[in-house]
């Protein structure tokens, strides 16, 4: 048990470099039209929650807050229709005819700006895509990315895990995102902590047509909103294996299927369009030579033994099993140790999406 201090502690590790900023008509319709024609001509796109999770502790040690003791949750709990892809990595651009909405000056001015930096270097694109859809995430972290240690070489949960435990401030890699939606619901907006979770949030008000923040979601509590008509929200027939493409029959729809079967279709006007654009930044040119020549670089080993000796230190004895970065309770035990539970107030207009418990 957490006691009310050391809540706090963690609570305060949980805010971002600066609040979000929210900025209006990020994409020309050119560039909309293009994002949305990658998505139609690369497609199927597989679940969020089907790409980088295999078990249920590796998911919720990326959440806020734990299941009663003795319950034991299955990601079938956590299926959602949501569905993602990359658009760009490692600073590279994976699709040429979106050069230049990933080589966005404008976006570069925006990351140097929000952290008062010298330098900033485009790092990754990708994109959420969903038509009617609950949303049951209590808040989560964005996948850290430190020295050493990175969203594309490590566990998502780990990185979430040590940004939450704030032992690793020093191998942090700055880093800032454009998120921008694209989405006509009018009651489907964006919920963000930006105190820490145990404070008030705030909200980006629907409709987000269009409209973006500047933000560091690496260290701030934020969660998406549950978005159409209540009764479409979970398909029938939803399963890990179902995809995401664009309907063959017509270019305004879009369907969600299960091999060859159809199990939701939905207008280009139904759906919420996320696309996220993250840059790494650095003070000035020291920090950049830092993190370009690894001089200083964590391992996964050092990362781990770095908690279990933090956790020692407050009475809480953990041992380090054969294969930690998939080992359920090893797993299950350090979030529980850094986790604050879920935020303490949500707005009235954006409830989590009630689970549906067999």
């Amino acid at each position: 048990m957490l006691t009310e201090e050391r809540r706090m502690q963690l609570n305060d590790i949980l805010r971002p470099a600066a609040p979000p900023r929210e900025i209006d008509n990020v994409y020309t319709e050119d560039q909309r039209d293009r994002l949305y024609d990658v998505v139609r001509k690369y497609g199927p796109w597989r679940l969020i929650i089907a790409q980088h999770f295999a078990s249920p502790e590796e998911l919720i040690a990326t959440m806020s807050g734990q299941f009663p003791e003795g319950f034991e949750p299955s990601l079938d709990l956590f299926l959602t229709p949501t569905f993602r892809g990359h658009l760009a990595n490692h600073g590279t651009v994976l699709f040429p005819e979106l050069h230049d909405c990933f080589y966005n000056e404008r976006f570069l001015a925006e990351a140097k700006s929000y952290w008062g930096a010298e330098y900033a270097k485009p790092q990754m694109m990708l994109f959420n895509i969903n038509g009617p859809c609950c949303n049951r995430d209590p808040g989560h972290l964005d996948s850290p990315s430190f020295r050493g240690i990175r969203y594309e070489s490590a566990p998502t949960w780990l990185c979430s895990v040590m940004g939450k435990s704030g032992l690793f401030t020093d191998y942090l890699i700055k880093m800032a995102q454009v998120i921008t939606w694209f989405s006509l619901d009018p009651t489907s907006g964006f919920t963000y902590w930006p105190d820490g979770p145990l404070k008030a949030p705030k909200r980006v008000q629907p409709p987000i047509y269009n409209r973006g923040v500047v933000v560091q979601n690496e260290m701030m509590v934020h969660r998406g909103e549950a978005n159409g008509p209540v009764e479409q929200q979970v398909p029938k027939g939803l399963s890990f294996d179902t995809v995401f493409a664009g309907d063959p029959e017509s270019p305004d729809h879009w369907v969600l299927r299960n091999g060859d079967e159809v199990i939701a279709r939905h207008h280009t006007d139904e759906l919420r369009f996320l696309v996220h654009w993250s840059a790494e930044v650095y003070s000035d040119y020291d920090e950049l030579k830092k993190n370009m020549d690894h001089s200083d670089d964590l391992t996964i080993d050092k990362a781990i033994d770095m908690m279990v000796d933090d956790l020692a230190k407050r009475g809480i004895k953990l041992d380090i099993p054969s294969n930690p970065l998939h080992d359920p309770a090893f797993i299950g035990a350090l979030h529980a140790a850094y986790d604050l539970g879920a935020p303490a107030i949500y707005p009235e207009e954006a409830p989590v999406s009630p689970f549906v418990f067999s």
